[in-house]
């Protein structure tokens, strides 16, 4: 409920500050006083885009705070939902710097204009005679029936099911679309992966490949070079072997004379050894090379298919062409396994469907059975509220698609008089009537649901006399159940409040303003009066609005 409404610098409000009390309070006030300006700024509290032209004082800033007690209101998951600190005495507030920008605070956090928006249903909802949107729309009258079936934990375990099977259904959609594209890659694909694997690519080392093509290439020249490196080397008198072991010789004469003799004799030495060994391998080698036709175009064919992939893909070695190979591999095994993954979807969203399609059959059971209960207490209320012949008829027809709340679809047919038919509600229903339809329908709920604070911007317009005194006695006794706020005209219903606000305009210094009071019992006397009889107050009227007090 709210506990609390401060509105500073907006319109013609200066600065008021008002405690509102459980049950039915009563707003009244004369034409023009700023009951409109009160629900505007009500409005703006609850997430209504911010106005600079609101601002009484275009240099300050305005501020617009509303106390809230939610303790019995279960909101924490809309506050968890909406990302917002839970409190059971929440505190609401709407900034408008002169600026013209606007800032809200939850709890004394900046939040977001959305959040604000989410949040505000769940505490007060304010409706006039003109707002008859909601009363018509079906989700509407469908939470009507809900909450006299106490469809609640039914309701909560249905759209739980709804919604996995909804984010199964999204996931097997987006599966199908991935496999429509990837279809059309996957020949390619797999055309490019076959190629790459075919090429052996994991056996291959490119520069040993490469080098035994140069030798089988020029075997010829090889073989004949290492002939020649042979025949220099170890050709008897010219050969640099028979040379050099001249010179150690030669040397060796003279090594004993000298460490230094003896150091070029080793290092002689040791050449002569090298030279050895190297003509043994290029005897060696010549012989085994030699030339093999069919062996060079084998690898001349390999190479070249190594170069076309590597040309083809843009890369330059054979471990970069892997990990493409790799890649294209996981590609198609993806394309492929697509089949296996949509068909287990497939039978989830099957049994989900099969779930949801149960739960939701219960609700429409429970609903048809709580629909001859509402329509009997609709009619019951609305007969002292001067419509005796108002009839509904609720058509609910079950299908096979699901919504937010089920499968059920509901027109709600009226009829306010005999012997005419029954037609749609928003178009059979004048004005009157509708907003004595929903003060009916909002008197049910709150026997049957915790209704969040109503305010009532004359819905008593068109009502005078005994019907104004038995929408009274309904308000009343809704007051007894949650915390309604009715703004009036009428002397009947401004008798029935708990708690009596007067809404009046000053003017101080040429310059008007809006005020609030909270009358106490002899102001309260002499404000129903003037409502009966005018500002000129009469002792008849006096007496009139005592009795109508007590």
């Amino acid at each position: 409920m709210l506990t609390t409404l401060a509105i500073k610098n907006y319109a013609l409000i200066e600065d008021i500050r008002v405690d509102l009390q459980k049950g039915l309070t009563i707003i009244t006030g004369e034409t023009g006083a700023g009951k409109s300006i009160l629900l505007g700024a009500l409005a703006m509290l609850l997430g209504k885009r911010a106005d600079l032209s609101n601002i009484k004082d275009s240099s300050k800033k305005c501020i617009i705070e509303g106390h809230f007690s939610i303790v019995n209101y279960d909101l924490q998951s809309i506050f968890e939902e909406n990302d917002l600190d839970y409190d059971a005495h929440t505190i609401i507030r709407r900034e408008i710097l002169p600026s013209g920008k606007s800032r809200a605070f939850v709890n004394d956090t900046p939040v977001a204009l959305s959040q604000l928006q989410a949040l505000a249903p769940f505490l007060i909802d304010i409706h006039s005679q003109h707002e008859t949107l909601e009363v018509v729309s079906e989700s509407f009258q469908m939470e009507v029936i809900d909450a006299l079936a106490g469809n609640d934990e039914l309701l909560s375990t249905y759209q739980s099911q709804f919604l996995d099977y909804k984010n199964v259904s999204e996931k097997l959609t987006g599966l199908k679309h991935q496999k429509e594209e990837a279809a059309k890659e996957l020949d390619y694909n797999s055309f490019l992966y076959n190629e790459l694997q075919q090429a052996g690519l994991d056996k291959i080392d490119q520069t040993e490949l490469e080098e035994e093509y140069e030798t089988l290439n020029n075997a010829e020249s090889i073989k004949e070079a290492f002939v020649t490196v042979n025949q220099l080397l170890d050709q008897e008198q010219i050969g640099s072997i028979s040379t050099a072991k001249e010179a150690r010789v030669v040397l060796g004469k003279i090594k004993g004379f000298s460490t230094a003799f003896e150091s070029l004799w080793e290092r002689l030495n040791s050449v002569i050894l090298e030279l050895e060994d190297i003509g043994v391998e290029a005897a060696n080698t010549s012989e085994k090379i030699e030339a093999n036709p069919e062996e060079l175009f084998r690898i001349n064919e390999k190479l070249q298919t190594l170069y076309k992939l590597q040309q083809k893909h843009a890369v330059a070695t054979v471990a970069e062409l892997l990990v493409i190979e790799k890649n294209l591999e996981e590609k198609v095994n993806t394309t492929l396994g697509l089949d296996a993954e949509i068909e287990d979807l497939e039978k989830q969203i099957s049994t989900l469907r099969s779930k949801a399609l149960q739960t939701a059959n219960s609700l429409h059971t429970k609903r048809e059975k709580a629909i001859p209960v509402l329509k009997k207490k609709l009619e019951e209320t609305l007969v002292p509220l001067g419509m005796p012949n108002a009839q509904f008829k609720f058509e609910l027809v079950a299908s096979e698609t699901f919504k937010g709340n089920g499968t059920d679809s509901l027109q709600l047919l009226f009829t306010a008089n005999k012997g005419l038919a029954f037609g749609p509600l928003r178009k059979v229903a004048s004005g009157g009537e509708m907003s004595r339809i929903m003060l009916a329908i909002k008197a049910v709920l709150a026997s049957y649901k915790k209704l969040p604070t109503i305010v009532f911007d004359e819905i008593d317009t068109g009502v005078s006399g005994e019907v104004a005194n038995k929408m009274a006695v309904i308000m009343r006794n809704m007051g007894d159940k949650m915390q309604l706020i009715s703004i009036t005209h009428l002397p009947q219903i401004a008798a029935k409040g708990q708690q009596h606000i007067k809404i009046y305009k000053e003017d101080v210094q040429n310059i008007t303003s809006t005020h609030l009071k909270v009358l106490n019992t002899d102001e309260r006397i002499l404000e129903i009066a003037q409502m009966l009889g005018g500002k000129k107050v009469t002792e008849a009227a006096m007496a009139n609005a005592k009795e109508l007090l007590n």
